[in-house]
């Protein structure tokens, strides 16, 4: 099972090592440096927590978590804050990277080839990817992760999720492939209500038209993806690179030999699976027997 299925994320922009950045966590480097930098800004402005989080619309809780590192703010808190504040734009220099630091430390570098990509081919075995979630699948996931995360850990990575859904409408618009396991599509995660959700939620993205969704049956005697999943990136300049995770653990495939053979497999893949409109009708299916 990938953690772009189950909540977390991705690797490093070359080679094939793990993209473990600690120093990003909540606590620590880029965090602990906004945090200080807000409080030190609201301190100037004579304003006490309570005062400020009223004017931006969020408790004192919130606002103290923020200037410890503990919590990573949302981008309209960033934007509301240098405002407030009159900083002048020293808060949103660091907009960027703290976006980044809202996804797992290994999946930061993908999120954002993801963000930027032309094609995405994406092989599913477990769950329904990241990108077609709901917010209530997604969370459904988060809560069984062992070891278990804590309730704000699992808010903050719902909103990643979702907010990482907006490549789906981003223009011009970059095509999108997914093959789907069976089983992933009847898997109650969250219980039938959650999964009739995450299906009517695939059959809206499958009606775009730089959207294919494919499924492959269980009854196939031939599947080429037997090696597990992977998602594939073609970025800018047309280099395509082969993301793989497994365990909390990540790789960025670049060699052209290597991400050839992975290209190679999924070609085959989506041959052996049903066709889109066939796929469509499937899942349209599954959602009358729920």
């Amino acid at each position: 099972m990938t953690q772009d299925e189950t909540g977390a994320g991705t690797g490093t922009d070359g080679g094939s090592e793990s993209g473990q950045r600690p120093e990003d966590e909540p606590g620590s480097g880029v965090m602990t440096a906004f945090g200080r930098q807000l409080k030190l800004l609201r301190m100037r402005a004579g304003l006490d927590r309570a005062e400020f989080g009223n004017r931006v619309g969020y408790a004192a809780q919130s606002v103290a978590s923020f200037e410890q590192g503990r919590r990573i703010p949302q981008p309209a808190f960033i934007d509301k804050a240098d405002a407030v504040l009159e900083a002048g734009g020293l808060l949103l220099t660091l907009k960027k990277e703290v976006a980044r630091a809202q996804y797992p430390a290994f999946f930061r570098d993908a999120a954002r080839l993801e963000a930027e990509a032309l094609e995405l081919f994406l092989y599913a075995v477990s769950a329904v990817p990241g990108l077609l979630q709901t917010e209530e699948y997604t969370r459904a996931l988060l809560a069984m992760r062992r070891p278990l995360l804590d309730e704000d850990t699992i808010e903050q990575r719902v909103s990643a999720r979702i907010a990482r859904q907006e490549v789906l409408n981003r223009w011009p618009a970059p095509l999108m492939s997914f093959v789907i396991e069976e089983t992933v599509l009847r898997r109650p995660f969250g219980g039938r209500a959650v999964l009739r959700g995450v299906l009517e939620q695939i059959l809206l993205v499958g009606q775009k038209r730089n959207v294919e969704i494919q499924v492959m049956p269980v009854d196939r005697e031939d599947n080429a993806g037997v090696d597990g999943p992977f998602t594939l990136i073609t970025r800018k300049g047309g280099d395509q690179v082969a993301y793989l995770e497994v365990q909390g653990r990540s790789m960025l495939l670049t060699d052209r030999d290597e991400v050839r053979s992975v290209a190679a497999r999924y070609g085959i893949i989506r041959s052996q699976a049903l066709t889109p409109r066939e796929s469509l009708g499937f899942i349209e299916k599954l959602l009358g027997e729920l």
